[in-house]
């Protein structure tokens, strides 16, 4: 009786986890997603900034714009594709 207690505790555990790895290979890469969509909503609202800045007919709007746009070259231009 006592083999057979063990054996349904290694059965009932082993189901269990693999239900969770199941669960888990679903959500693989989603960290990856996450960035990429928080990264373009903040580039979106960067270029709303900077099209904003540039309607302003004064000179700090301009250079400030000027400033946003040389900064987010410079970042682009370091990033390395592998």
């Amino acid at each position: 009786m006592l083999y057979t207690l063990f054996d349904y505790v290694h059965a009932a555990v082993a189901e269990r986890v693999r239900t969770i790895r199941s669960l888990a290979e679903g959500e693989r890469g989603q960290g990856t997603v996450e960035y990429v969509g928080l990264i373009l909503l903040v580039s979106l609202l960067m270029v709303g900034m900077v099209a904003a800045m540039k309607g302003f007919n004064g000179q700090q709007g301009t250079e400030l714009a000027s400033l946003i746009v040389d900064k987010i070259s410079e970042a682009v231009d370091k990033v390395a594709f592998k």
